[in-house]
Protein backbone atom coordinates (compact mmCIF):
# COMPACT_ATOMS: atom_id res chain seq x y z
CA UNK A 1 0.00 0.00 0.00
CA UNK A 2 3.06 2.40 1.05
CA UNK A 3 4.32 1.67 -2.22
CA UNK A 4 1.82 2.45 -4.41
CA UNK A 5 1.10 5.87 -2.61
CA UNK A 6 5.17 6.45 -3.39
CA UNK A 7 4.62 5.87 -6.60
CA UNK A 8 1.14 8.09 -7.02
CA UNK A 9 2.98 10.78 -5.30
CA UNK A 10 6.02 10.55 -7.95
CA UNK A 11 3.85 10.51 -10.51
CA UNK A 12 2.11 13.47 -9.55
CA UNK A 13 4.94 15.41 -8.96
CA UNK A 14 6.29 14.32 -12.31
CA UNK A 15 3.11 15.67 -13.91
CA UNK A 16 3.20 18.43 -12.24
CA UNK A 17 6.85 19.66 -13.06
CA UNK A 18 5.61 18.27 -16.68
CA UNK A 19 2.79 21.34 -16.47
CA UNK A 20 5.21 23.82 -14.87
CA UNK A 21 7.75 23.40 -17.63
CA UNK A 22 4.90 23.39 -20.51
CA UNK A 23 3.16 26.43 -19.10
CA UNK A 24 7.38 28.30 -18.46
CA UNK A 25 7.59 27.71 -22.58
CA UNK A 26 4.18 28.96 -23.87
CA UNK A 27 4.77 32.21 -22.09
CA UNK A 28 8.51 32.18 -23.28
CA UNK A 29 6.59 31.62 -26.51
CA UNK A 30 4.36 34.69 -25.74
CA UNK A 31 6.76 37.10 -24.64
CA UNK A 32 8.74 36.54 -27.89
CA UNK A 33 5.92 36.81 -30.10
CA UNK A 34 4.94 39.94 -28.46
CA UNK A 35 8.17 41.24 -28.43
CA UNK A 36 8.34 41.01 -32.82
CA UNK A 37 5.02 42.70 -32.74
CA UNK A 38 5.74 45.68 -30.56
CA UNK A 39 9.46 46.44 -32.44
CA UNK A 40 7.32 46.24 -35.87
CA UNK A 41 5.16 48.72 -34.81
CA UNK A 42 7.93 50.68 -32.58
CA UNK A 43 10.99 51.12 -34.44
CA UNK A 44 12.86 52.66 -31.53
CA UNK A 45 12.08 49.82 -28.78
CA UNK A 46 15.15 48.13 -29.86
CA UNK A 47 17.75 50.90 -29.84
CA UNK A 48 16.36 52.42 -26.14
CA UNK A 49 15.97 48.45 -24.50
CA UNK A 50 20.16 48.25 -25.69
CA UNK A 51 20.73 52.06 -24.57
CA UNK A 52 18.92 51.02 -21.22
CA UNK A 53 21.08 47.97 -20.67
CA UNK A 54 24.38 49.88 -21.87
CA UNK A 55 23.73 52.63 -19.94
CA UNK A 56 23.23 50.43 -16.71
CA UNK A 57 26.39 48.28 -17.63
CA UNK A 58 28.55 51.25 -17.71
CA UNK A 59 26.90 52.92 -14.06
CA UNK A 60 27.94 50.05 -12.42
CA UNK A 61 31.20 49.14 -13.77
CA UNK A 62 32.43 52.76 -12.93
CA UNK A 63 31.33 52.06 -9.33
CA UNK A 64 33.20 48.96 -9.46
CA UNK A 65 36.01 50.56 -10.43
CA UNK A 66 36.33 53.77 -8.26
CA UNK A 67 34.45 51.99 -5.28
CA UNK A 68 35.55 48.69 -5.49
CA UNK A 69 38.93 49.15 -7.85
CA UNK A 70 37.89 46.72 -9.80
CA UNK A 71 35.92 47.50 -13.42
CA UNK A 72 34.71 43.88 -13.59
CA UNK A 73 33.82 43.30 -10.28
CA UNK A 74 30.23 45.32 -10.46
CA UNK A 75 29.89 44.55 -14.38
CA UNK A 76 27.38 41.02 -14.39
CA UNK A 77 24.57 43.02 -11.63
CA UNK A 78 25.63 46.06 -14.16
CA UNK A 79 23.86 43.91 -17.03
CA UNK A 80 21.30 42.19 -14.80
CA UNK A 81 20.03 45.29 -13.75
CA UNK A 82 19.81 46.73 -17.47
CA UNK A 83 18.20 43.66 -18.57
CA UNK A 84 15.45 43.90 -16.13
CA UNK A 85 14.98 47.95 -16.87
CA UNK A 86 14.59 46.82 -20.09
CA UNK A 87 11.80 44.42 -19.73
CA UNK A 88 9.84 47.11 -17.82
CA UNK A 89 10.47 49.92 -20.77
CA UNK A 90 9.44 46.80 -23.17
CA UNK A 91 6.06 46.48 -21.02
CA UNK A 92 5.24 50.06 -20.48
CA UNK A 93 5.89 50.59 -24.32
CA UNK A 94 3.14 47.48 -25.03
CA UNK A 95 0.77 49.44 -22.84
CA UNK A 96 0.94 52.55 -24.43
CA UNK A 97 0.71 50.91 -27.78
CA UNK A 98 -2.50 48.85 -26.55
CA UNK A 99 -4.27 51.90 -24.76
CA UNK A 100 -3.75 54.40 -28.31
CA UNK A 101 -5.68 50.97 -30.35
CA UNK A 102 -7.92 50.80 -28.12
CA UNK A 103 -8.24 54.43 -27.29
CA UNK A 104 -11.80 55.44 -29.42
CA UNK A 105 -13.53 52.06 -29.40
CA UNK A 106 -16.81 51.17 -27.94
CA UNK A 107 -16.53 49.20 -24.52
CA UNK A 108 -12.40 50.17 -24.64
CA UNK A 109 -13.24 51.70 -21.19
CA UNK A 110 -15.14 48.06 -19.75
CA UNK A 111 -11.79 46.22 -21.41
CA UNK A 112 -9.35 48.17 -19.25
CA UNK A 113 -11.58 47.92 -16.30
CA UNK A 114 -11.71 44.25 -16.29
CA UNK A 115 -7.98 44.16 -17.05
CA UNK A 116 -6.94 46.48 -13.77
CA UNK A 117 -4.52 44.49 -11.24
CA UNK A 118 -5.89 44.80 -7.70
CA UNK A 119 -9.42 44.18 -5.45
CA UNK A 120 -11.57 45.71 -8.00
CA UNK A 121 -15.43 44.36 -8.47
CA UNK A 122 -16.18 45.68 -12.08
CA UNK A 123 -20.01 45.12 -13.91
CA UNK A 124 -19.67 46.58 -17.28
CA UNK A 125 -22.29 48.40 -19.15
CA UNK A 126 -24.69 48.82 -16.36
CA UNK A 127 -26.69 51.50 -18.26
CA UNK A 128 -25.83 52.79 -22.10
CA UNK A 129 -27.57 53.59 -25.71
CA UNK A 130 -27.83 52.70 -28.99
CA UNK A 131 -24.72 54.55 -29.94
CA UNK A 132 -22.87 52.75 -27.83
CA UNK A 133 -22.55 54.81 -24.96
CA UNK A 134 -21.87 52.80 -21.95
CA UNK A 135 -21.78 53.21 -17.60
CA UNK A 136 -19.46 50.56 -16.14
CA UNK A 137 -19.46 50.20 -12.68
CA UNK A 138 -16.58 49.72 -10.29
CA UNK A 139 -16.63 48.42 -6.18
CA UNK A 140 -13.27 49.16 -4.76
CA UNK A 141 -11.47 50.66 -1.27
CA UNK A 142 -12.40 54.08 -2.48
CA UNK A 143 -16.29 52.71 -2.57
CA UNK A 144 -18.67 52.99 -6.17
CA UNK A 145 -16.73 54.39 -9.40
CA UNK A 146 -18.96 55.04 -12.38
CA UNK A 147 -16.61 55.30 -15.68
CA UNK A 148 -18.31 56.69 -18.60
CA UNK A 149 -17.07 56.40 -21.59
CA UNK A 150 -18.64 57.83 -24.94
CA UNK A 151 -20.90 61.61 -25.91
CA UNK A 152 -20.33 63.04 -22.82
CA UNK A 153 -23.38 65.13 -23.24
CA UNK A 154 -25.42 61.24 -23.24
CA UNK A 155 -23.62 59.26 -21.19
CA UNK A 156 -23.32 62.02 -17.64
CA UNK A 157 -27.52 61.90 -17.48
CA UNK A 158 -26.80 58.25 -17.23
CA UNK A 159 -24.50 58.36 -14.52
CA UNK A 160 -26.73 60.48 -12.88
CA UNK A 161 -29.71 57.91 -12.80
CA UNK A 162 -27.13 54.85 -12.24
CA UNK A 163 -26.00 56.88 -8.94
CA UNK A 164 -29.24 57.96 -7.73
CA UNK A 165 -30.45 54.08 -7.98
CA UNK A 166 -26.98 53.24 -6.51
CA UNK A 167 -27.34 55.48 -3.61
CA UNK A 168 -30.54 53.69 -2.20
CA UNK A 169 -28.75 50.65 -1.13
CA UNK A 170 -25.05 51.99 -0.41
CA UNK A 171 -25.53 54.58 2.12
CA UNK A 172 -22.90 56.94 3.17
CA UNK A 173 -20.22 54.70 1.01
CA UNK A 174 -18.89 57.34 -1.47
CA UNK A 175 -19.82 57.22 -5.14
CA UNK A 176 -17.11 58.73 -7.69
CA UNK A 177 -18.20 59.46 -11.33
CA UNK A 178 -15.82 59.67 -14.12
CA UNK A 179 -15.85 60.06 -17.87
CA UNK A 180 -13.26 58.73 -20.11
CA UNK A 181 -11.90 60.65 -22.64
CA UNK A 182 -9.80 63.52 -23.86
CA UNK A 183 -11.70 66.43 -23.55
CA UNK A 184 -12.27 68.79 -20.81
CA UNK A 185 -12.55 67.08 -17.04
CA UNK A 186 -12.59 63.46 -18.76
CA UNK A 187 -9.81 61.00 -17.90
CA UNK A 188 -7.47 59.36 -20.61
CA UNK A 189 -8.16 55.76 -21.56
CA UNK A 190 -4.13 54.89 -20.57
CA UNK A 191 -4.55 57.10 -17.18
CA UNK A 192 -7.78 55.39 -15.94
CA UNK A 193 -6.08 52.69 -13.88
CA UNK A 194 -3.62 55.06 -12.42
CA UNK A 195 -6.51 57.80 -11.77
CA UNK A 196 -8.60 54.87 -9.89
CA UNK A 197 -5.63 53.81 -8.12
CA UNK A 198 -4.63 57.03 -6.68
CA UNK A 199 -8.48 57.56 -4.90
CA UNK A 200 -8.54 57.32 -1.13
CA UNK A 201 -9.64 54.30 0.56
CA UNK A 202 -13.07 54.28 2.28
CA UNK A 203 -14.34 50.75 2.99
CA UNK A 204 -13.09 47.40 3.24
CA UNK A 205 -12.80 44.04 1.68
CA UNK A 206 -15.63 42.81 3.26
CA UNK A 207 -17.76 46.23 2.70
CA UNK A 208 -17.21 45.64 -0.86
CA UNK A 209 -18.35 42.28 -0.76
CA UNK A 210 -21.77 43.34 0.93
CA UNK A 211 -21.95 46.13 -1.76
CA UNK A 212 -21.08 43.87 -4.57
CA UNK A 213 -24.48 41.50 -3.36
CA UNK A 214 -26.86 44.42 -2.77
CA UNK A 215 -26.14 46.25 -6.52
CA UNK A 216 -26.11 43.02 -8.26
CA UNK A 217 -30.11 42.47 -6.26
CA UNK A 218 -30.89 45.60 -6.73
CA UNK A 219 -29.79 44.75 -10.97
CA UNK A 220 -31.92 41.80 -10.59
CA UNK A 221 -34.71 43.52 -9.76
CA UNK A 222 -34.62 45.70 -13.11
CA UNK A 223 -36.01 45.37 -16.75
CA UNK A 224 -32.93 43.90 -18.61
CA UNK A 225 -32.26 46.63 -21.17
CA UNK A 226 -30.39 46.13 -24.59
CA UNK A 227 -27.21 44.24 -24.99
CA UNK A 228 -24.11 46.30 -24.42
CA UNK A 229 -20.56 46.07 -25.48
CA UNK A 230 -18.96 44.05 -23.10
CA UNK A 231 -15.43 46.50 -24.23
CA UNK A 232 -12.84 45.19 -27.60
CA UNK A 233 -10.08 42.92 -27.29
CA UNK A 234 -7.96 45.71 -29.42
CA UNK A 235 -4.97 44.25 -31.60
CA UNK A 236 -2.23 43.35 -29.35
CA UNK A 237 -4.05 43.30 -26.14
CA UNK A 238 -2.77 40.07 -25.03
CA UNK A 239 0.70 42.17 -25.39
CA UNK A 240 -0.18 44.11 -22.42
CA UNK A 241 -0.49 40.77 -20.10
CA UNK A 242 2.60 39.18 -21.99
CA UNK A 243 4.83 42.08 -20.93
CA UNK A 244 3.76 41.88 -17.31
CA UNK A 245 4.45 38.15 -17.41
CA UNK A 246 8.22 39.05 -18.41
CA UNK A 247 9.12 41.73 -16.00
CA UNK A 248 7.72 39.24 -13.42
CA UNK A 249 9.82 36.53 -14.80
CA UNK A 250 12.81 39.06 -14.56
CA UNK A 251 12.06 39.82 -11.09
CA UNK A 252 10.11 43.25 -11.42
CA UNK A 253 7.29 44.60 -10.12
CA UNK A 254 4.27 44.55 -12.03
Amino acid sequence: MAKAKDTASKEAKKAAKTARKAASKEQRQQIWQAFNMQRKEDKALIPLMLGVVAVSTTVFALIGKYAFGGLWLMLPLGIAVGVLLAFILFGRRVSATVFKKAEGQPGAAGWALSNMRGQWRVQQAVAGTSQLDAVHRVIGKPGIILVAEGSASRVRPLMSQEKKKAARVVGNTPIYEIVVGNGDGEIPLAKLERHLKKLPGNIDRKRMESLDGRLAALKSKGASGPAMPKGPMPQGAKMRNVARTARRRSGGGA
